[in-house]
């Protein structure tokens, strides 16, 4: 699958995240660990590990000005807990919304640079 693939569906993620969150607090459940939790989040792990390795390498590649390969590993820790946390009621709501946020920030911001929205934020080099 294609970088901007899979910074699109992770794009999405991060919405269907937060429309999960609300319908969880409304249904006012204990989802099914094995049955939705698990599979779900086993899923979206291994998307977020393939697309790691990929963003590294293109940001080694492509040597963005404003995107470096920590915000990526930021942005994989921080939706790996969120997406687990959005099957749950109890999740802290203003904590959970400013990780989703700040990832979603990230990936979009990712996106632009891969589909080459922002000529000007590809640092120049003299070699």
């Amino acid at each position: 699958m294609l970088l901007i693939e899979q910074t699109s569906i992770l794009i999405d993620e991060c919405t269907k995240c937060v429309e999960r969150f609300w319908k969880m607090r409304e249904e006012d459940r204990a989802p099914d660990f094995f049955q939705e939790v698990k599979p779900h989040a086993d899923k979206i792990h291994g998307l977020l590990k393939d697309w790691q390795q990929q963003a590294d390498a293109w940001i080694k590649a492509n040597r963005p000005k404003y995107m470096h390969t920590q915000q990526i590993a930021s942005a994989v820790e921080s939706m790996e807990q969120f997406v687990v946390q959005s099957f749950y009621k109890e999740t802290s709501k203003k904590r959970f919304l400013d990780a989703i946020q700040s990832t979603s920030y990230t990936l979009k911001n990712f996106y632009n640079l891969v589909e080459g929205g922002q000529g000007d934020a590809i640092e120049k080099t003299d070699n």
